[in-house]
């Protein structure tokens, strides 16, 4: 990772709800979840979350890094409905070494509907996906590709 990475840095990202990302279809399969509203799902607005900070990572990487997700703590506290937009903020509030902390907001354009606190750690994806795929073949499982290869 390159060394210009600052507490403060930040990114904002907009997106517009389709039906898709609502509850029912976060896990098609669940009955539960099935007889849900069809609101933004919180599975979907923590992944919006993650996009976000990966924004403000990207100009930071070296080539052949990337980030991994390894700390979720955000609140969801209001429904939004597909057709709003919903804007996120994600702000640099800690780097040490290749661990990375974010303050995220999400607002739906009436109301702040989540926010809290996401980590990630940057990483060689070689190194990554040959751990991954250590476990894969231990388990029986597919190899995964690494990010940029040929499929």
């Amino acid at each position: 990772m390159k060394g210009t990475l600052q507490v403060g840095d930040r990114a904002r990202l907009a997106f517009k709800v389709p039906l898709q990302k609502t509850v029912p279809h976060l896990y098609p399969e669940s009955a539960d979840f099935q007889a849900m509203p069809a609101v933004f799902a919180t599975g979907f607005m923590v992944g919006l979350m993650e996009w976000c900070c990966l924004e403000v990572l990207k100009p930071h990487l070296d080539a052949g890094e990337g980030s991994l997700g390894i700390h979720v703590d955000v609140s969801h506290s209001a429904a939004t409905v597909p057709g709003q937009t919903v804007t996120v903020d994600a702000e640099c509030t800690r780097v040490d070494g290749r661990r990375i902390g974010f303050k995220v907001t999400a607002h739906d354009g009436v109301e702040v509907i989540g926010a809290g606190a996401h980590e990630r750690m940057v990483v060689p994806w070689r190194r990554f996906v040959g751990r991954v795929n250590e476990k894969a073949a231990s388990a029986g499982a597919d190899p995964i590709a690494a990010p940029g290869a040929e499929a």
